[in-house]
């Protein structure tokens, strides 16, 4: 009897897990092995100017250390055997190596305001609307273009003799595995990647006098790219398992993992920190209606997944975080929910995309601002802010759905809410609400589930991401919500669309 035991590890930005993933007669299973939680730390420091700075990091030790410890319980709870192991992660950020391997710096985590402006200092080395017909990807402070022209403008010696650059996902297979290869998926998000061509444009690098030699190769997901170290094998007790490139940017992974029927037909929403809104299509649509939208195209597993980047729960997250360090205890989700749920509807609304909510120092005081800017009554109590942010959400995921639909030419008429926020019963019921038609939510660890599927796939367990879905459907269980007093939420997203368009 064939088994194929699978470690899939996950990072996003505010969390991590480690699972154990088996193949077994046909039949996909698996099971948490290992969580944690992270965030980036920030720092104030001054300047050569003597001005005091802010600075966001990442500990990358201690998400290595997490892998490490990840890979102990799945030797401790589940067996000595792997196959293979593969590794998704936020799709943002990266470290710079010596040619000897030493690190030169913290890593720098995206809401890092080093990163404010630079979106100006890209468009004025290349015209703008040529970046986006070659890459298809929106202006987003983050992206990898900004970075690294950050780091030519202001740290052009950690460039030089050897250096390498390793994407926050590639860093964690070289830990492993000595690999230095990027997979298509996550290069496409860097708005560096010739959408065309899968290859990095030298007409983007040269314009950015970027050093081409410093950039990973580009695989296809489900790639081999190497084998656990000998030596880490050795400390581990597990064999020298097969490092397989997933879609490793785990939006890629998610949206793999939407058990769609129909893909004209179905939006997909990567709900998390981040909340992904899309669907999948054959090419990237660069047209100017497309850009003017600020809609991404970013690569698949044998498509674009044509999207948008809205705040996600990030601003419940923020919320979240104040009050418990203003109480001294954790309330829990189900619980914020359930306080949402309390207050009464369309009260005041945001956009979650509005720049004051990206990185503020306080969340409520921001939400506070911008009601007060447009001319709305500040929540009067913490059910009043939930409320707020979730209704906002849901009618952003609508107007989105809107933009991606005129853009290629298609209709909705499913909803797929996959990842950790497709648990938020409340959530989804104002998604369903808003856009008036049904979600089907689940399943809740999609990135991880769409990662596995791309390791079967470079194994040769299956033959396509087409005979994944068999497999998806019959492991996890899917959550119907019914759109609800659709006049209510027609009748208040005008109010809505006219905060979006200020």
């Amino acid at each position: 009897m064939s088994v194929t035991r699978m470690v899939a590890v996950d990072f996003g930005a505010s969390g991590g897990k480690c699972f154990a993933g088996t193949l077994e007669n046909g039949q996909f299973s698996m099971s948490e092995v290992h969580r944690f939680a992270h965030e980036g730390v920030t720092f104030f420091m001054e300047d050569s100017k003597g001005d005091t700075v802010e600075r966001t990091y990442w500990d990358d030790t201690y998400l290595y250390s997490n892998i490490l410890q990840g890979l102990q319980a799945y030797r401790r709870d589940v067996s000595d055997q792997l196959d293979s192991l593969a590794i998704d992660t936020w799709g943002a950020d990266g470290q710079i190596l010596t040619a000897d391997s030493n690190l030169q710096g913290k890593v720098y985590c995206y809401r890092d305001h080093r990163l404010n402006g630079m979106t100006d200092e890209v468009k004025a080395r290349m015209d703008a609307d040529r970046i986006y017909e070659l890459t298809g990807i929106h202006f987003l402070s983050f992206n990898l273009s900004n970075q690294l022209l950050w780091l030519v403008m202001n740290r052009p010696e950690v460039l030089a003799d050897g250096a390498f650059f390793l994407p926050i996902s590639s860093l964690f297979y070289y830990y492993l595995s000595g690999a230095r290869s990027v997979d298509s998926t996550w290069a496409s998000i860097t708005q560096l990647m010739d959408a065309n061509t899968g290859d990095w444009s030298d007409e983007i690098l040269k314009a950015l006098n970027i050093p081409a030699s410093i950039l990973p190769t580009i695989v296809a997901p489900g790639t081999e790219i190497g084998r656990l170290r000998p030596q880490l094998a050795e400390h581990l007790g597990l064999p020298q398992a097969k490092m397989i490139a997933s879609a490793s940017h785990d939006t890629a992974s998610a949206f793999a993992a939407a058990p769609i029927a129909n893909a004209d037909e179905a939006l997909i929403i990567s709900s998390g920190t981040w909340s992904l809104v899309g669907k999948l299509v054959d090419k990237p649509i660069t047209t100017p209606e497309a850009m003017q939208a600020g809609i991404s195209n970013e690569g698949g597993i044998g498509n674009v997944r044509l999207l948008k980047n809205v705040m996600g729960t990030w601003i419940v997250q923020e919320l979240r975080r104040g009050w418990t360090a203003a109480d001294g205890k954790e309330t829990s989700w189900v619980e914020l929910a359930q306080l949402a749920s309390q207050s009464p509807a369309f009260a005041a609304l945001i956009d979650p995309d509005d720049d004051r909510f990206f990185n503020p120092p306080n969340m409520e005081a921001a939400i506070a601002e911008f009601c007060k800017a447009t001319g709305q009554a500040v929540p009067e109590n913490r059910a009043a802010y939930l409320r707020c942010v979730y209704e906002s959400l849901s009618f952003k995921y609508r107007y989105v759905n809107e933009q991606v639909c005129r853009v290629s030419g298609t209709k909705t008429k499913a909803i797929h809410v996959v990842g950790g926020g497709s648990q938020n019963k409340l959530l989804s019921q104002f998604t369903a609400n808003a856009i008036g038609q049904p979600v089907y939510a689940g399943p809740t660890e999609a990135t991880a589930v769409g990662n596995f599927m791309v390791q079967a796939l470079g194994l040769g367990d299956i033959e396509s991401m087409d005979e994944a879905q068999s497999l998806i459907k019959s492991a996890f269980p899917i959550v119907n919500y019914d759109p609800m007093d659709t006049d209510a939420w027609n009748k208040a997203y005008p109010r809505f669309q006219a905060l979006c368009e200020r």
